[in-house]
C-alpha cells in the first residue's frame, strides 16, 4: 500500500522523527518521504529506457566556499521542472551529505554515489502538491553546518563535503518514488563559529528550517558560540601552480593558401562575440586582469596558455576580414567581419598582461600529437611544436617559457615523447594518470617518490631527455565540466565518468571549486596506509582543458578561490617555470615512470582519415614548396604561401571540441577541413601549366623549334621542367629547369628534330625538378614539310642529272657540233 502524507501530516511526522531520533529509536518513514536506492544512480538517472518526469536543477549554493567568516548555515535555491507526459503530486526534496572526500580521486566518484551513501540527511520540504506537465517550481533548502537538536550537515572539520539534492514525487498512474537528484561538492575551508539553533521557522514554500539564538544586537561573540570557530591547518600549505589557458576551435577557413594581399577568411564570427565585453575570451583575460589588481601574489603562481592559432586568427582580425557565408565553400560568398575593434582591443590588453605574466605556447591548434607523432613529418612537426614559441613571441612582444610541452589531451605515447624530446630536454605537463602509479607518485605514498622540489617532478622510462610534471586529473576533469560546452577529459577513468550535461552549471562550478580547495586540505596522514603525507611545500598543478568554456562568472570565481587560499595561507603560489626547473632536474634519477595511454584517448583523438590525408597531402606540399622561388624583392615567400595550409592539417586533427557534447560536430569538421586542403593543394598543382599555341605545327625543316607557353598562376614564382612524349622519330632537346613569374607565363623555344614527314602527335607537361606533375598536359600535332634521307636522294640525283646535261651541253659546243637537245629549235 502506497501512504501518501499531506502537507499536515508531514510536519506531524517531522516532529514525530525528531522525538524518536532523540530518544534513540530509529522511526519508520512512509514510502513517500524516502527515496528510492539503486546500485548505481548515475546509470539510472541515464537509462533512456526509463521514463523521466521530474528535472531537479540547482541555481544557487550559499556559501560557495565556507570560510571562517561565512555563515553557519548553507542554502542550496533550485528548480524542479516536469519534464514526464503526465502530472506529479507531492514534490518534496531535501538535502543530504555524504562522508568527506578522502583522496583526490573521491572528487568525482564521490559524485556517482549510489544515494544511500549520502547518510547525513535533512528534513523533506514540499516543493509543490501538484507539478503540471511543463511546470516549474523553485525551492530553497537550508540546513546548519552543525546543531545537536535538528538535523544539520553535521560538518565539524575543514574538508571537500558531496551534497546531494533528492526531489521525491508521486507520478500519476505510479507510486512514490525518487525522481530525480543533484549532485555537488562543498568545500569548506574552515568552521565558522554558530551557536545552537532553538526553534524552527517556516519557510517559504511551506518547509521549515531552525533559527539561532542571537544576542540583543543580533550577533554572539565568537567565544560566546555553542559551537566554536574550527580554523584552516595553515602548517603544511600546498604551492599551487594554475595553467590559464587561452584558446578556441579553429576559425580560420580551410583550404586558403596565403597571400599577402587579400584578407583572411573565417568560418563565422563568433570569436568576435568572444572577445567583446561579457565574452568568454574577454572574461578569461579580465578574471587574470581583475586578479592582478586584488591579490597580484596569485599570479607569480599562474602561467597563460596561449593556443598560437588564436593568436594568428586574432591578429589577422584586427585588420580588414571576412566571413564566409557558407564554411563548405571556404572561397564563396563572404561578409565583412564585425570584430576588428574587439580583436585590436583584446589583443593590446593581453599584450600588457603578458608583459608582466608568465606565458607559456601550447602546440598549434590543440593539435593531436599522438597523430602528429604517427605522421613522423619534420615540417608538420615544425609547425606544431617549433613555431607556436615563435608565434607567440612575435605577437606579444615576450619571451615564452622554453622546454616545456602541454599536450591538449593530457597524455602522451613512448612515441610521442620521443618527438618531443627530439631536439633536446623537455618537461610535459600530463595528467597524473598518464604515468603508472602516478596518483600515489603525486600524492608521494609511492616507494619510489620524486626527488623534486615539492615532489612534482619524474624521468620518464623509455624516451631519452623527457621528464614530467604532473596536473591533477580530477581537479582537471572538475575544471572542464565547467561552463556552457563542459567536457570529459580522455584521461578520467570510467569510474568517474557520468553524463555532465544533468548538472547545472551552478553544481559544475561548486565541483570545480571543491577540487581546487582539496589538495590544500590533505590530511598528514593517509588514511590507507597511515603513512604521513608529503610535507609542507608539495606541489599541485591545475589544467584546466586548453579550450576552456569557463563563463566570465566561472573564472573570476575560479581565481577568487585560488586569492582565499593563498590569503588563508593554504596554498603558496609557486611560479611555472620552478616546477618546469624541478621536474626537468630529475632527468639523471635512477627510478623512471612508464607513460600510459588509455584506450579513451585513442577514441577522441584524430580520424584515421584525417592522418591518412594528412600525409598524403603534406608530402605535396612539401614538395610544391621546394619547387616555388625564393624572391626576397617579393612580398609573398613560399613558406607564407603553403604555411595555413600546413596549419589547415594542423587545425583537422585538433583535439577542439571532440570531447564534448558534440563529438561527432567535431569529427565532421576535421575530415572536411582535410578534404578542403586537399582541393586546395589539388588548386596549387593544377595552376602551373603548359599551352601550345596553336593546335597544329607545320614545320619548314627537320630541325625547326616548337614554341610553347607556360603559365603559372600562382602568387609566387615557381622552377619547373618541361617533360615531353613523342615518337621515336622526334628529338625534343631538354630545355633545363625554367623559373616562371608570380601570375605570369614564359614562352618556351624547344628545340625539336623530326625525320618523319607523318603528322605526328606530342604530348607536353610540366613537372617540378623532382618530377611531381603540374597542370594538365596538352597535345600538339607537327605536321613536318622535311622528306629526311628520301629528300636528300632525290635531291642528290637531280642535282647529278642537272650536271650531266650541262656537261653534255658544253661538250657539244666545244665539237661544234648540234646539240641533238636542240633539234626542231634551230631558225
Amino acid at each position: 500500500m502506497t501512504v501518501v502524507v499531506s502537507r499536515a501530516g508531514a510536519a506531524v511526522l517531522a516532529v514525530l522523527v525528531l522525538v524518536l531520533t532523540t530518544a534513540g529509536v530509529t522511526p519508520l518513514l512512509p514510502t513517500t518521504l524516502l527515496p528510492t536506492a539503486t546500485a548505481n544512480p548515475a546509470a539510472a538517472q541515464t537509462d533512456p529506457d526509463e521514463p523521466r518526469f521530474l528535472e531537479l536543477s540547482i541555481d544557487e549554493v550559499t556559501p560557495q566556499t565556507v570560510t571562517i567568516t561565512s555563515e553557519s548555515v548553507v542554502t542550496v535555491r533550485g528548480t524542479v521542472a516536469n519534464i514526464g507526459d503526465r502530472d506529479v503530486e507531492d514534490v518534496w526534496v531535501r538535502l543530504q551529505r555524504a562522508p568527506v572526500v578522502s583522496d583526490s580521486a573521491a572528487l568525482r566518484t564521490s559524485l556517482s554515489l549510489d544515494q544511500a551513501g549520502f547518510d547525513t540527511v535533512g528534513e523533506f520540504e514540499e516543493v509543490a502538491d501538484r507539478l503540471g506537465q511543463g511546470e516549474r517550481a523553485d525551492f530553497e533548502l537550508e540546513l546548519p553546518l552543525r546543531s545537536d537538536l535538528v538535523p544539520s550537515l553535521d560538518i565539524d572539520t575543514p574538508g571537500v563535503y558531496p551534497l546531494l539534492v533528492n526531489v521525491n514525487g508521486v507520478p500519476e498512474y505510479g507510486g512514490a518514488a525518487r525522481l530525480d537528484d543533484a549532485r555537488f561538492l562543498l568545500p569548506v575551508l574552515a568552521v565558522p563559529a554558530s551557536d545552537e539553533v532553538t526553534e524552527e521557522t517556516e519557510t517559504g514554500n511551506g518547509g521549515s528550517r531552525g533559527t539561532t539564538r542571537s544576542s540583543d544586537d543580533g550577533r554572539l561573540d565568537r567565544e560566546e558560540k555553542a559551537f566554536p570557530a574550527v580554523p584552516p591547518d595553515v602548517s603544511r600549505p600546498a604551492a599551487v601552480t594554475m595553467l590559464w589557458p587561452l584558446a578556441d576551435r579553429p576559425r580560420l577557413a580551410a583550404g586558403v593558401a596565403g597571400s599577402g594581399t587579400e584578407p583572411v577568411r573565417l568560418v563565422d564570427d563568433d570569436l568576435a562575440a568572444s572577445l567583446t565585453e561579457g565574452g568568454r575570451l574577454d572574461g578569461l583575460l579580465r578574471a587574470v586582469e581583475d586578479t592582478a589588481r586584488t591579490e597580484p601574489r596569485v599570479l607569480e603562481g599562474l602561467c597563460l596558455a596561449v593556443d598560437p592559432d588564436l593568436l594568428v586568427t586574432v591578429a589577422n582580425m584586427t585588420r580588414d576580414y571576412l566571413v564566409v557565408e557558407d564554411p563548405n565553400e571556404p572561397t564563396g560568398d563572404a561578409r565583412p567581419g564585425s570584430g576588428t575593434d574587439a580583436a585590436v582591443a583584446w589583443l593590446e590588453r593581453l599584450r600588457a598582461l603578458a608583459a608582466t605574466t608568465c606565458t607559456l605556447a601550447v602546440p598549434f591548434a590543440q593539435v593531436d600529437l599522438t597523430a602528429l607523432g604517427d605522421l613522423a613529418d619534420s615540417s608538420l612537426t615544425d609547425s606544431a611544436l617549433e613555431s607556436p614559441a615563435t608565434i607567440v613571441d612575435s605577437i606579444l612582444g615576450v619571451t615564452s617559457t622554453p622546454g616545456v610541452m602541454w599536450p591538449d589531451s593530457g597524455v602522451l605515447t613512448e612515441k610521442t615523447g620521443s618527438m618531443l624530446a627530439a631536439d633536446g630536454p623537455v618537461t610535459a605537463l600530463v595528467s597524473d594518470n598518464a604515468l603508472e602509479g602516478g596518483r600515489a607518485l603525486l600524492a608521494g605514498t609511492s616507494s619510489t617518490p620524486s626527488t623534486a622540489p615539492g615532489g612534482n617532478g619524474f624521468r620518464i622510462s623509455g624516451v631519452s631527455g623527457l621528464t614530467a610534471a604532473l596536473f591533477d586529473s580530477s581537479a582537471s576533469a572538475a575544471l572542464a565540466g565547467m561552463g556552457t560546452d563542459p567536457q570529459t577529459p580522455s584521461f578520467v577513468p570510467s569510474s568517474a565518468r557520468y553524463d555532465l550535461s544533468r548538472d547545472s552549471s551552478t553544481a559544475r562550478l561548486q565541483d570545480a571549486l571543491g577540487a581546487l580547495a582539496w589538495p590544500a586540505m590533505v590530511p598528514t596522514v593517509s588514511e590507507v596506509t597511515g603513512a604521513a603525507l608529503p610535507v609542507a611545500g608539495r606541489s599541485v598543478l591545475f589544467a584546466p582543458p586548453q579550450n576552456w568554456s569557463a563563463s566570465p562568472d566561472d573564472a573570476a570565481s575560479v581565481l577568487s578561490m585560488l586569492s582565499t587560499l593563498v590569503r588563508s595561507g593554504l596554498t603558496t603560489p609557486r611560479p611555472l617555470a620552478a616546477l618546469v626547473d624541478a621536474a626537468a632536474n630529475t632527468a639523471n634519477d635512477p627510478t623512471a615512470s612508464m607513460l600510459v595511454y588509455p584506450e579513451q584517448a585513442i577514441t577522441d583523438g584524430a580520424s584515421a582519415t584525417v592522418v591518412s590525408e594528412a600525409e598524403e597531402q603534406i608530402g605535396r606540399l612539401d614538395a610544391i614548396q621546394t619547387a616555388l622561388v625564393e624572391d626576397p624583392q617579393a612580398q609573398l615567400t613560399p613558406q607564407q604561401f603553403t604555411a595555413p595550409l600546413r596549419e589547415d592539417l594542423l587545425r583537422a586533427m585538433s583535439l577542439a571540441g571532440r570531447r564534448g557534447a558534440d563529438a561527432d560536430g567535431a569529427y565532421a569538421t576535421g575530415e572536411h577541413r582535410a578534404s578542403e586542403v586537399r582541393e586546395a593543394v589539388d588548386d596549387i598543382y593544377d595552376a602551373v601549366t603548359v599551352i601550345s599555341t596553336g593546335g597544329v605545327y607545320t614545320l619548314t625543316s627537320e630541325q625547326s623549334p616548337l614554341l610553347l607557353t607556360a603559365r603559372n598562376d600562382l602568387p609566387v614564382g615557381i622552377t619547373v621542367r618541361l617533360q615531353v612524349d613523342a615518337p621515336d622519330t622526334v628529338d625534343i632537346t631538354d630545355i633545363g629547369p625554367t623559373q616562371l613569374p608570380p601570375r605570369g607565363s614564359r614562352t618556351l623555344t624547344v628545340p625539336a628534330q623530326i625525320s618523319d614527314s607523318r603528322n605526328l602527335r606530342l604530348e607536353f607537361a610540366l613537372t617540378t625538378d623532382s618530377g611531381l606533375p603540374l597542370g594538365s598536359s596538352t597535345t600538339v600535332t607537327v605536321r613536318s614539310n622535311a622528306y629526311g634521307q628520301i629528300l636528300a636522294v632525290v635531291t642528290g640525283c637531280a642535282g647529278a642529272l642537272l650536271l650531266f646535261l650541262a656537261g653534255r651541253r658544253l661538250l657539244h659546243r666545244f665539237r661544234g657540233e648540234p646539240d641533238p637537245a636542240d633539234e626542231g629549235y634551230e631558225k
